[in-house]
């Protein structure tokens, strides 16, 4: 029961996460800092650190309207991105796993060249 109250509601597993990026349905918001973001992340994910994000920055402007989907290495920065962003109204929640999930299910990774990308 516990490990249901740990994963939250309306956390996306990194397949359906991509899948949803992928058609449209949402926008991937990697909120990981910026080293680790140009080591690899997700193709077509936009980026904007927690730390950013805590301190008030806006959302980029082609997430306006959109939902949401936050992503981080582990998923626990990601998590408590997605509680801000619902705290200001936006439709938002976050990937189990994060990166590392992501990465283990074989979904693409890219790094800052536009190469293989690796999870830092």
């Amino acid at each position: 029961m516990f490990s249901l109250l740990r994963r939250g509601p309306g956390r996306l597993t990194p397949q359906t996460a991509h899948q949803q990026t992928n058609d449209g349905t949402a926008v991937l918001l990697d909120v990981r800092e910026t080293p680790e973001w140009n080591a690899g992340h997700a193709p077509g994910a936009l980026h904007l650190p927690l730390s950013r994000l805590a301190a008030g920055a806006s959302l980029p402007a082609a997430m306006q309207g959109r939902t949401v989907v936050t992503i981080c290495r582990s998923g626990h920065r990601s998590q408590q991105a997605a509680k801000l962003l619902t705290q200001r109204g936006v439709r938002a929640t976050d990937v189990t796993g994060g990166m590392a999930a992501w990465a283990r299910r074989g979904l693409p990774v890219t790094g800052e060249s536009g190469s293989n990308g690796v999870i830092a």
